[in-house]
């Protein structure tokens, strides 16, 4: 089976896992070529990692008959134009997460593959690696009995203080629910199932930041979204669920992702990763440490990539696929509008949830 080629647009801060993973980890897929808006990015891309191909713009990515599926690394509000002009151009999109920055950007992208017939996936991958794989076994086979709900909290005091190039996460398409929330969502829906309904309070706690991470130390951005989510769910099996995410809290501790059962309580590893520990507590048998059952407990970004690369050549369905990207991206923007409006938001899309991971695969090589 040949190798599925891969055209790599964004050479930003998150592509080297996936430049690693891509040319180190998985068997069936290659980068046929990259290109970035800062030239010097994708040309050392290309030096370090061999890439065969470096090209001026994304629309001579885009024409080469070479490239099987575009990889769409770009910042949150360019994920739309880019996976467009990538569809118009008839190429399949993998995206990184969200699927877009707003739900009607959302719903057109998923409108043209769907009128293409092209395939649609995107990130986070991270609900398949070995801890979130091992949480659905458990939870599918009842280990915690009917879900009554769960609770989810990202808090951090955002990006100013580390980050390179700090600015998007307080603009459009970003802020806490945008950017880390898909990472929590998605496990909660693949654990869970589908939500109906969601409510929230939001609030911009510090109208600017100041920059204090090179190479914009002492630069002040202005805060154009909400910085803290206080989030409620319905799940359409009846469960009630909440997530908290907030980029203005000082805070010592780690994510934390609890699913509540009526036999049982699970201690969901870091959605963020794909690994990490697992932790099962069942009345009159305390708390338990859960072996993972799964492979890819490492970093493994562009998983879900590869498991399309695989589900192209197959015609299988793919996990990372938009019914999931989309549903979550309804979420996330439900959340903003009840915030805004002060109401409920009933949540239209449905997604079936994909079939856990084959535990029996050879490492980078997906199950056909």
């Amino acid at each position: 089976m040949k190798t599925v080629k891969i055209g790599f647009v964004g050479c930003g801060a998150i592509s080297g896992i996936y430049l690693e993973n891509i040319t180190k980890r998985f068997k069936e897929i290659e980068i046929i070529g990259v290109c970035d808006l800062i030239r010097e990015r994708a040309e050392n891309a290309v030096k370090k990692y061999n890439i065969p191909k470096l090209y001026n713009d994304m629309h001579e990515l885009f024409a080469d008959p070479e490239v099987d599926i575009v990889l769409n690394i770009t910042r949150p509000y360019e994920h739309y134009d880019v996976s467009m002009a990538a569809l118009r151009a008839g190429k399949h999109v993998y995206s990184e997460k969200p699927l877009a920055a707003s739900l009607k950007e959302g719903r057109e992208i998923k409108a043209l593959a769907a009128e293409k017939g092209l395939m649609l996936g995107g990130a986070p991958d991270t609900f398949l690696g070995a801890g979130i794989q091992t949480c659905r076994k458990l939870i599918d086979e009842g280990a915690i009995g009917t879900i009554v709900g769960c609770a989810g909290f990202m808090i951090c005091h955002g990006h100013e203080t580390w980050h390179p190039d700090p600015e998007f996460y307080y603009k459009y398409g970003g802020g806490p629910m945008f950017d880390m929330g898909p990472y929590y969502l998605t496990a909660l829906v693949n654990l869970c199932g589908c939500v109906s309904d969601v409510s929230a309070m939001t609030k911009i706690s510090f109208p600017q930041r100041l920059i204090t991470s090179q190479p914009h130390n002492g630069e002040i951005v202005d805060v154009d979204v909400p910085t803290l989510y206080a989030g409620n769910m319905r799940f359409e099996s009846g469960a009630i669920g909440t997530l908290y995410t907030t980029f203005d809290v000082h805070y010592p501790g780690q994510a934390r992702l609890e699913v509540y059962g009526s036999e049982g309580t699970l201690y969901v590893p870091d959605p963020n990763g794909f690994g990490g520990p697992i932790k099962l507590f069942k009345p009159g048998e305390g708390m338990k440490d859960i072996e993972l059952a799964f492979d890819y407990p490492e970093n493994s970004r562009a998983l879900g990539l590869a498991d399309m690369a695989k589900a192209l050549q197959t015609g299988r369905v793919y996990r990372a696929n938009s019914d999931m990207t989309f549903h979550v991206l309804e979420i996330m923007e439900g959340f903003a509008t009840s915030g805004e409006e002060r109401r409920e938001v009933k949540i239209e899309s449905r997604f079936e949830r994909t079939p856990i991971m084959n535990p029996a695969m050879e490492h980078g090589v997906l199950d056909a």
